[in-house]
């Protein structure tokens, strides 16, 4: 790990469809995400769960005993999670991250893909899904991303507009400040 984050700007616009690409495989290197979900009383709640991603949207096999699992289901919604392992990071202050606003809906037992999904999360995490399949409190939800953000360095965040994530646009320098041994925010 270096002793130092780079603060350099990028030199020219990014290739927008280099970064989706990245920011593609990088999600996929993941078999959990983290979720920030808040209750119908405004108490936040972090937690994770693992997951799997069909046509674009991520599914969670969730117990109704954990807050999270009320709280997406009451509110509708989520934000997930994605962050570079510390290890990994050159440094703390700048883990790549991708964090997606989606909304939940529950996918009832007897609704057409249900079976299937779970076929795909027991294919993925092993034998234990078959017990927990068999568990009423466990339920199947679907979170399907609306937008996003990709954060790779300093003055290297981008939006994800669209409900495919495929629409990226760099943010720009607005609201930076200078970044001490930075000159490009000058």
């Amino acid at each position: 790990m270096s002793s130092e984050p780079s603060t350099d700007a990028p030199s020219s616009s990014p290739d927008l469809h280099a970064v989706y690409e990245e920011l593609r495989l990088f999600r996929a290197g993941f078999s959990t995400l983290a979720m920030a979900t808040c209750g119908p009383d405004g108490e936040p709640d972090a937690s994770y769960a693992p997951y799997l991603e069909v046509e674009g949207d991520l599914y969670v096999f969730v117990s109704a005993l954990s807050t999270h699992t009320a709280n997406l289901i009451e509110t509708g919604r989520v934000s997930v999670l994605f962050i570079e392992d510390e290890t990994r990071a050159a440094h703390p202050f700048v883990r790549r991250r991708l964090t997606l606003q989606c909304r939940v809906e529950e996918i009832a037992r007897d609704r057409d893909g249900y079976e299937g999904v779970l076929d795909l999360f027991e294919t993925r995490f092993g034998g234990l899904v078959k017990t927990l399949r068999a568990l009423v409190d466990f339920h199947l939800l679907r979170l399907h991303p609306e937008r996003g953000r990709y954060v790779k360095g300093f003055g290297k965040a981008f939006a994800i507009d669209d409900l495919e994530l495929a629409r990226i646009r760099h943010l720009r320098e607005i609201g930076r400040r200078g970044v001490p041994g930075d000159d490009s925010a000058a």
